[in-house]
């Protein structure tokens, strides 16, 4: 867990928060004493002038020990909010670098939770350690000394006691501190299956399968829910044995203080003073046995923080930059292979083909048979296992993600739009673009229509884009794809949700752009009029490429693409 706090949290709140604290403890060990000496001097003799000054004097500490305690939250809470933003900002800033494998390995769900809970966890222990942890021991230590400087033989029935409350406090952790740990990762399976029901709530309902998601919820809901009553039904049942062993330890106290007193051994105000400290020290181990309960807590969720954190991606970066400045616009695969982890065959194997600046390459095939893996190597969010992909003319592993997250401009195949307006949305691709290239993006991807419909570039846009049908937001994320300044446009199946005209359309504005005529294009399409203009087209099938070459050349000569064409030819007409 200190890992995790190293260079995060601010070490000048840390020592301000253990000073103050350590004047808190002071203060508060030096009031039972003015007590004994208000009931020994003051009340005994019947000295009102000795009353009144030792009762300032017990005021001004009091007033002392306020404001230290307030210093000591307000510095502690400084440095554990602190902590738990600068976790968040690098969970959040490793995640966006993240490659899809590593996206994998956790989960979407599983990170939400890191996030979020697991930070909450860390921040609550650095803010108990540096308000408790820290306290309690010198409390203690304190509170023993000064008890002993007033009854040596009172000091003995903590003999007694402390095994007791140790072994009371060891069998409260030994059944509790596991199911606390387990806690963080019931909460995982309950954010996924929640998550999953919101997202997918339309196939749900399509489907008529609430009862089924509801009792998986259920499930799930049930098994965080009993692992969290039982842990703090163990808990619960400290408290009551916490607060019989301190009344017991203040009985024996006063039984034994009272004989001491009967024998003239031990002054009426040093008895006051032992049993304050008494609870002190008492009070002192419940703080450390609480600490340490929710510090394996807390621990688990920083070793879960540190995995996130740690992860080292396959994907290795070259020290190179800038280089591709200036290049000419270029693809090439030469006998790529890609296989996901754990998968027994390879996604696409022996991918080759070259594509040149002012072509463009049409990539078709049935579900399932590598297109999006295949546009997924281009944008580098995996790395080819073998054979080579260049990046205008150069090697794609040589290249940092920046420059080529620079150079490639990606439509996905799920349009994605986030809250606030058309003209943000667009800007996310270029966002030193002008209102007239932002238009002109509309334009192409046939999207001006309806945004000039509504309030044009400052038209709202609700939280994934739910304002606008599935074919409105396709339309405005090739727009988005289109502002941006790249090299290389992939347009992964970009284009299912259009119908035939709309297609045709942003196809010839595409082609007829003279600044897309210096790029190369590339279109993933499950429709062969999609891609039927393209100047090289592979088919793909169960990873293989089965064909390249033109549409008048697959269409005589490559059965698969033959078989395509005529599963389309009734819905459609195919060029040529």
């Amino acid at each position: 867990m200190f890992h995790v706090m190293k260079n995060r949290i601010s070490l000048m709140s840390v020592f301000g928060a253990i000073v103050f604290m350590s004047l808190q403890v002071l203060g508060t060990l030096y009031i039972p004493n003015i007590t004994s000496d208000i009931v020994n001097n003051g009340i005994t003799r019947g000295d009102t002038h000795y009353i009144i000054v030792a009762g300032i004097r017990m005021l001004v500490v009091s007033l002392f020990v306020v404001i230290a305690s307030f210093m000591n939250v307000l510095l502690a809470s400084q440095a554990s909010q602190k902590l738990g933003q600068n976790l968040r900002n690098d969970i959040y800033r490793k995640v966006l670098y993240m490659s899809n494998d590593e996206f994998d390995q956790i989960g979407t769900s599983s990170l939400i939770t890191r996030t979020t809970n697991d930070v909450v966890q860390i921040q609550n222990v650095t803010l108990m350690m540096l308000r408790m942890m820290i306290m309690a021991p010198i409390m203690m230590i304190g509170a023993s000394f000064m008890a002993y400087q007033k009854n040596q033989q009172l000091t003995k029935i903590f003999v007694f006691v402390l095994p007791i409350l140790i072994i009371v406090i060891g069998i409260t952790m030994y059944f509790a501190v596991p199911l606390f740990k387990a806690m963080q990762k019931k909460i995982d399976r309950l954010n996924l299956v929640f998550r999953e029901g919101l997202t997918g709530v339309r196939v749900i309902r399509a489907f008529r399968q609430d009862d089924w998601e509801q009792e998986r919820f259920d499930v799930a809901n049930k098994d965080y829910t009993h692992n969290a009553q039982k842990v703090f039904s163990i808990m619960a049942v400290m408290y009551p044995l916490m607060t019989l062993i301190m009344s017991g330890t203040n009985i024996s106290i006063t039984w034994f203080g009272a004989k001491y007193i009967a024998n003239q051994s031990m002054e009426v105000g040093n008895l006051i003073a032992f049993m304050t400290y008494a609870m002190q020290i008492l009070m002192s181990c419940m703080m450390l046995s609480m600490i340490f309960v929710f510090v394996p807590r807390a621990q688990a969720s920083a070793t879960r923080i540190n995995e996130v954190l740690k992860m080292k991606s396959d994907i290795k970066e070259d020290t190179q930059t800038d280089v591709l400045h200036n290049e000419p616009a270029d693809l090439q695969f030469e006998q790529v292979d890609f296989g996901y982890q754990g998968a027994q065959e390879c996604a696409i194997k022996a991918v080759d083909f070259h594509v040149k600046a002012g072509q463009t390459l049409g990539i078709i095939g049935g579900t399932g048979s590598g297109k999006t893996t295949l546009v997924s190597l281009i944008a580098r969010m995996y790395d080819a296992q073998t054979g080579l992909i260049k990046l205008d003319n150069h090697d794609i592993r040589s290249l940092s993600l920046r420059e080529i997250n620079d150079q490639v401009s990606l439509a996905p195949q799920k349009a994605v739009l986030f809250k606030g307006t058309v003209r943000d949305n667009l800007k996310y691709g270029n966002s030193k673009a002008n209102d007239e290239q932002l238009w002109h993006a509309l334009e192409i991807a046939q999207a001006a229509d309806f945004i000039k419909e509504e309030q044009g570039l400052d038209t709202l846009v609700e939280q994934g884009g739910d304002n606008f049908s599935g074919g409105q937001k396709q339309r405005l994320a090739i727009a988005r794809a289109l502002v941006k300044e790249a090299s290389i446009y992939v347009f992964d199946d970009s284009f299912s949700a259009l119908d035939f005209k709309t297609d045709s359309l942003l196809r010839q504005a595409l082609h007829n752009d003279s600044r897309m005529q210096s790029k190369v294009m590339v279109i993933v399409g499950q429709r062969i009029s999609t891609i039927a203009d393209a100047d090289v087209i592979i088919v793909l099938d169960h990873g293989k490429m089965v064909g390249r070459g033109t549409h008048q050349e697959l269409k005589q000569n490559n059965r698969t693409y033959q078989e395509i064409i005529k599963s389309q030819i009734k819905g459609e007409t195919v060029n040529g």
